[in-house]
């Protein structure tokens, strides 16, 4: 798509498009509103302009249209709409060892039971024992230095689906 075909199409279309970058209902509604844009520079200063605009609320609901770290089958099963902009996210866990693979889920687990939300990491370009690494570092920081990391790694997850989308 370009960025043309983007600045032109119907509000509930970008909505659907916006949407599949980020599940953030204030992002979108602001990534929808803040059309047209010039060129993919300004799109993409406009959405780092949204983020400390949005809620907990808003992140939370972000975080959930996200699989967990290493889930393959949750990737593909449940995240259909988001196929095209996340392959090759969780690449590096495709070549893991069953153990790096198994500590990714207990963690996982663990991080999800601390912390009410998934462990949100930007995958692109990391292998699986880099993002166990991450998670196990981040695991004994308390709930709202987590909610701030992984409000940054949505940042960047959807940055970088937004470069893919035009």
């Amino acid at each position: 798509m370009t960025l043309e075909e983007l600045n032109h199409v119907t509000p509930e279309q970008a909505v659907e498009l916006f949407q599949s970058c980020c599940a953030a209902p204030g992002w979108i509604q602001g990534m929808v509103d803040g059309r047209p844009y010039a060129n993919r520079g300004e799109m993409i200063r406009h959405s780092r302009s949204l983020w400390p605009t949005l809620s907990e609320a808003d992140w939370l609901q972000a975080f959930e249209a996200h699989p967990k770290i290493g889930d393959l089958d949750s990737l593909r099963a449940r995240y259909a709409n988001t196929k095209a902009l996340a392959s090759g996210e969780q690449a590096g866990t495709q070549s893991a060892s069953e153990h790096v693979l198994n500590r990714l889920k207990t963690g996982n687990d663990h991080y999800l039971d601390k912390f009410g939300f998934i462990f949100i990491v930007c995958a692109t370009g990391k292998s699986a024992a880099d993002m166990l690494e991450l998670l196990e570092a981040r695991l004994p920081n308390s709930r709202h230095e987590e909610l701030q990391n992984a409000a940054a790694e949505q940042a960047n997850i959807t940055e970088l689906r937004l470069e893919k989308l035009v």
